[in-house]
């Protein structure tokens, strides 16, 4: 049974990482606020899944427009700016990451989780399968911590929101069995950074995805664009 002084804001962008995180969270027994953002990404058919998502685990769900995507400088906002289809190179930032992105979404997950008196901000961040983002490091989420700490009523109290990344040093392919485990719809999770009606399979987080998939045993659950699915 849920003990609902015990709560948690987790970030859900629609995707299998963020899916998986409130899925483990709600295991725990913790009531959970998703939070996703419409901030001008194209691909925001994202935020029907995270709805669908969160019902599948009976949490609330907030969708908070916050349009850092008008700033450009990212191909998931800028459609002049074409999505990289090349796989990804170490050392190498592609033009997918988005300027600040889960800086501001944490600051805004940690005002909600100050103002419900939330324990924690679960979030899908991963270090080990990944496009080379600064903000999905351990260290950064460590840096973020302090700074949470020091710049909330709550934090100063001893009683500040924890930020909590579950899947941190997993492999996809353990995210993937975490998934399978937790009742994640992993068909109704959207990773695609395109915005079609179908994933295209081929963009770096289409085939990150779905490899993770097809090596699990799963290839019935790639998209049917990906050189992985098998149906």
């Amino acid at each position: 049974m849920i003990d609902m002084q015990k709560r948690a804001v987790v970030l859900l962008s629609g995707g299998l990482d963020s899916s998986t995180v409130l899925g483990l969270t709600v295991r725990e027994g913790y009531a959970c606020t998703a939070l996703s953002f419409r901030y001008g990404q194209r691909h925001t058919v994202e935020l029907e899944r995270a709805a669908t998502i969160a019902r599948q685990f009976g949490s609330d769900h907030r969708v908070i427009d916050i349009n850092i995507g008008s700033f450009g400088g990212s191909a998931l906002t800028d459609e002049a700016m074409d999505v990289p289809t090349g796989g990804t190179q170490d050392g190498v930032i592609p033009p997918t990451y988005v300027p600040g992105r889960n800086t501001v979404f944490i600051a805004v997950a940690l005002s909600l989780a100050e103002a419900i008196g939330a324990e924690r901000v679960c979030l899908g961040i991963n270090a080990v399968d990944y496009s080379g983002y600064p903000d999905c490091r351990p260290e950064y989420l460590a840096a973020y911590q302090t700074l949470a700490d020091l710049a909330s009523k709550a934090g100063l109290e001893g009683r500040g929101a924890v930020l909590t990344a579950p899947l941190l040093a997993m492999s996809k392919v353990d995210i993937v069995r975490a998934a399978l485990d937790v009742g994640v719809p992993i068909g109704e999770t959207w990773s695609c950074y395109q915005g079609g009606k179908e994933p295209c399979g081929v963009c770096d987080s289409c085939m990150i995805r779905d490899k993770a998939l097809a090596e699990a045993g799963h290839p019935e659950l790639t998209g049917p664009a990906s050189p992985y699915h098998q149906g």
